[in-house]
């Protein structure tokens, strides 16, 4: 469970129970889809639907960090890009943490929200020489930055950046749009193009809309994006503990694997996030070890744990996000590379400008059919991941397991039993229903999780996180 968590309130909305007809639909209930219906709230006869419940998603697991300091993202989009891109990318996460604030203060949200230092940190000599890039970068672009230390390490230091509690934000935005239509428990299965209409199917359902928003974390079609071939998945461990102090700072690496830190004030409990570990799902595999190794990296004793968890991201072949239009009245908001508190605000105005039919700055920087050196390089390395976590993903049983994991055939198909601590069996099919990855179990969180797509599983078997569509429940 993240710290996030705690916060997710008990409103819900409905879950959709008969066909219906909008002009628009927005499938996806996180920040990234209910912000694109506040930007659009005016608009008529426009609907939102999530899988599950509003905020339940990949929102709860973030660090809530609002900054332009983002590794050395603008020196790797200067040489792999161009430099105009990475100008222009910098100046998109400005307007983004801008659009937050003016959003929080002009509905006057209490989010905790909180004004910040943000370091960036060479935590080993070789990666001084990508901190002066960074800043050579970022001083001609007339940012306020300094050169400092932490922790004894070279660092940058900003101190326009912000943090947030992005539960409270998103609860927020539930109350200012609770009379729009929105549904939860509503899952989209497939979506058909037939007499100028989408057809969004649900089950036995059908919404027929004139345009379609996709705001879920992972496209769950293939067509015609193609989306497998265009990233691959980073996975991340995150602990949070209680401390004495809020120190009033957001930290972040050059190198990856690195470190992430933020602090977290609610009334008079101060809690560190630590986030580290990050891997390609190709690779690292035992959930277990991470965990253990990222209290070791914070130096945190077990007992001041209050929550631990993990969270995933789509990493782009160029480091770039993936807003825009895939077709006809069809957009999409995704990749967003660990930086989903501004991209996500970012995208959902880019989207809402497209829909209304406005000029939006930043629309072509984000577009889907875009090409680069970057994209080219990253695809071939992507692409043999993304083999390597499906070969791989066929060997199901790990050496770091406990004896409680078996694994056999029944009737020929794949199973996986997990026995609890009160030797209670959970059974399951030990297959992705998206593309076939056989999956791998998270023994901390206790959750079925997929190497190759991000697609998770609870204990027994239910979809908690898409791009699967259906449940893994073994069925006698």
């Amino acid at each position: 469970m993240s710290l996030w968590e705690q916060y997710l309130d008990d409103y819900s909305f409905p879950k959709l129970k008969q066909n219906i007809q909008v002009d628009t639909l927005i499938i996806g209930g996180g920040i990234s889809g209910l912000t694109t219906l506040y930007y659009l709230k005016n608009e008529n006869n426009i609907c939102l639907v999530e899988s599950a419940k509003i905020g339940s998603g990949i929102t709860k697991n973030t660090t809530g960090k609002l900054t332009i300091l983002q590794g050395i993202i603008y020196s790797d989009l200067a040489k792999n890009v161009s430099l105009t891109k990475s100008k222009q990318y910098l100046k998109s996460q400005i307007k983004a943490i801008n659009l937050i604030k003016e959003i929080i203060k002009k509905e006057k949200i209490n989010c905790d929200l909180e004004k910040v230092a943000s370091y960036l940190v060479a935590i080993k000599k070789s990666d001084e020489k990508k901190l002066v890039q960074e800043k050579s970068f970022l001083k001609k672009a007339h940012i306020n930055i300094k050169d400092t230390t932490f922790n004894n390490n070279k660092a940058l230091k900003i101190s326009d950046s912000y943090v947030f509690n992005p539960l409270k934000f998103l609860n927020s935005l539930k109350q200012i749009l609770q009379n729009k239509m929105i549904y939860e428990q509503t899952k989209i299965d497939n979506i058909i193009k037939k007499d100028g209409y989408y057809l969004c199917t649900s089950k036995d359902l059908i919404i027929k809309t004139k345009k379609v928003i996709i705001a879920c974390h992972y496209p769950f079609f293939l067509f015609p994006l193609l989306f497998p071939l265009k990233n691959h998945i980073e996975k991340s461990y995150l602990l949070a503990w209680k401390v004495n102090k809020n120190e009033k700072y957001s930290a972040i690496t050059t190198s990856n694997p690195g470190f992430s830190i933020r602090f977290y004030q609610d009334g008079q409990n101060i809690y560190k996030i630590g986030l580290a570990r990050s891997h390609a799902t190709a690779f690292k595999e035992n959930d277990a070890y991470n965990f253990k190794m990222v209290q070791k990296i914070f130096n945190i004793p077990a007992n001041d744990i209050v929550a631990c968890w993990s969270n995933v991201d789509i990493i782009t072949n160029d480091k770039l996000p993936f807003i825009g239009k895939i077709k006809d009245n069809m957009y999409i908001l995704t990749g967003y590379n660990t930086w989903g508190m501004t991209n996500s605000i970012l995208g959902a105005k880019i989207i809402s400008d497209l829909i209304k039919g406005k000029d939006n700055e930043f629309s072509s920087l984000f577009m889907l059919k875009r090409y680069n050196i970057a994209k080219l390089k990253s695809f071939f390395v992507n692409s043999l991941e993304n083999i390597l976590a499906f070969t791989k993903s066929k060997f199901p049983y790990k050496n770091w397991y406990q004896s409680n994991l078996k694994f056999t055939k029944i009737n020929g198909k794949k199973i996986a039993i997990y026995t609890d601590e009160k030797e209670i069996e959970h059974i399951v099919y030990n297959e992705c229903p998206h593309l076939k990855c056989s999956l791998i179990f998270n023994e901390i969180e206790k959750t079925w999780d997929c190497p190759c797509h991000s697609s998770r599983f609870n204990i027994d078997g239910k979809c908690i996180k898409g791009p699967s569509l259906s449940d893994i429940s073994y069925k006698k």
